[in-house]
């Protein structure tokens, strides 16, 4: 299922649950977002990243042959957790104050 509020499931079994995420922009910012699945023994099962193509975060131009533009990414991460478990709810909990967007 595909929500904007979280749909709370049961814990008896091995549940994945989606995110999609932006990060602010700084050196080590993924690595602090997924740092937080690892504190907590939350096994990662897809990641993926997307630019936002309609917003660059800015743009460079050090030449006469054009401009550079670096984008704002999305970041979609599948991983085993139910939202009813303490460890889930804490890392997205975690993950937020590096998030743009959660």
């Amino acid at each position: 299922m595909v929500a904007r509020e979280p749909i709370i499931p049961g814990t008896d079994r091995v549940y994945k649950t989606s995110i999609v995420f932006t990060l602010e922009e700084g050196p080590g910012m993924l690595f602090k977002a997924l740092a937080v699945f690892s504190l907590r023994d939350t096994n990662l099962k897809k990641m993926e990243s997307r630019q936002q193509k309609g917003r660059p975060l800015r743009v460079v131009d050090d030449s006469n042959r054009g401009s550079v533009m670096y984008f704002d990414y999305l970041f979609y991460i599948d991983f085993e957790a139910s939202m009813a478990e303490p460890r889930a709810q804490n890392a997205l909990e975690h993950l937020q104050e590096y998030a743009g967007f959660l």
